[in-house]
């Protein structure tokens, strides 16, 4: 590989811009074949001194709070989507200055808040987020659509005679999915609330979309986009957050101690539970450059953290030598929710961020110190 993870700091991510260009290329060719907009969902990725880069692709950022849509404004100034489950009193005015869009979750919510923003002179497109209450989500943590979810307004509670000064419907269904479940819940989507559709200007299909996956059918994917546009004219956005970065990042670490206790441990400077909790709530196994599954090479070792919590375990990975003190070791696809999720648990440090390119190699943008851990205490 072109990049030489001995010279970053441990540990480290780093995002591999050239890796990250070959998804927004895609993208954007699904931009410019359907005429849809892509934002950046920033929940998955707000490395944002890469949002001019991103710019050049995306047509804006997708944010769930007053925080994220200043951070998209502020970096890239494109288009701001804003939704969130409920919006805070004391924010809203400040959201209402640099939203272009603003979703709401519920009628009760529009009601309370559309004076506000009818108001303010701000020129705002206001939607309503539906629950078409269809989603091949497997795990309940990740769907939206699961009974009882707070997401969004089903059809039984849909109110028609509250829709004037909204101009779109916002649905949310997938989690790495393939364009097949999106066709799918387009179809309940239709069915539902078409009727409503007629007399709006856009339809955000929400995030979930694994366009950049390898195997992702894009030709379905445009079907699907060209349904919406041609059956009711309506603008298309869809707001891919893991597609952007799908494997275009890496996290680096360094083995601290070995020991056995029943098979053979290895304690790393990295923490499932601080620097990669995906692992943990997902759950999954990440990919760790040379290393195979137990038992698959000569030596298998369970992988875990330097935190007190006795399961901050990254997983169970084999090796054909043994392992060191001071041995690199390389986890693939950490660039999305990792930095947006990490913590000091334990107070133990961030990695540091670093991006490569071929023309500059190797360059730390931030690095982190007591001074973080400390400031976020009282």
């Amino acid at each position: 590989m072109a990049i030489d993870f001995r010279q970053a700091p441990s540990p480290c991510y780093i995002v591999d811009e050239g890796l990250l260009i070959k998804n927004l290329e895609i993208l954007y060719a699904v931009e410019r074949q359907t005429g849809c907009k892509i934002l950046l969902a920033q929940k998955a990725f707000s490395m944002f001194s890469l949002y001019p880069l991103i710019g050049r692709y995306l047509s804006g950022v997708a944010s769930s709070s007053l925080h994220e849509a200043r951070l998209g404004r502020e970096e890239m100034d494109k288009e701001v989507h804003v939704y969130s489950p409920a919006y805070r009193e004391s924010e809203f005015d400040e959201i209402l200055h640099v939203a272009d869009h603003l979703v709401f979750n519920s009628f009760s919510q529009w009601r309370r808040f559309r004076d506000r923003v009818k108001q303010s002179g701000q020129p705002v497109s206001c939607g309503i987020r539906v629950n078409p209450e269809y989603s091949e989500v497997a795990a309940g943590l990740y769907n939206p659509c699961a009974p009882c979810s707070r997401m969004g307004v089903t059809l039984k509670n849909f109110e028609p005679d509250a829709l004037e000064g909204l101009e779109g419907l916002h649905f949310h269904t997938l989690c790495e999915q393939n364009s097949d479940a999106l066709e799918h819940t387009l179809s309940a989507v239709d069915e539902k609330f078409g009727r409503y559709l007629k007399q709006m200007k856009w339809i955000n299909f929400g995030g979930g979309h694994h366009i950049t996956r390898p195997d992702y059918d894009l030709s379905r994917l445009r079907r699907c986009i060209s349904f919406m546009q041609d059956k009711y004219d309506l603008q298309v956005y869809l707001e891919p957050g893991e597609a952007v970065a799908l494997n275009a990042g890496y996290l680096v670490g360094t083995v601290l101690d070995v020991m056995h206790n029943g098979m053979d441990l290895a304690i790393l400077d990295l923490s499932a539970t601080c620097h990669m909790p995906d692992v943990l709530e997902m759950p999954y196994r990440p990919v760790l450059i040379g290393g195979g599954k137990p038992g698959e090479k000569s030596f298998t070792y369970r992988l875990g953290g330097p935190t007190c919590l006795a399961g901050d375990v990254i997983g169970d990975y084999s090796f054909d030598h043994r392992l060191h003190p001071g041995d690199r070791l390389v986890f693939c696809d950490m660039a999305i929710y990792s930095m947006v999720k990490n913590n000091t648990f334990n107070g133990v440090g961030l990695p540091s961020i670093a991006v490569f390119n071929e023309t500059d190699g190797l360059r730390i943008v931030k690095s982190f110190s007591y001074k973080d851990f400390k400031s976020r205490l009282s």
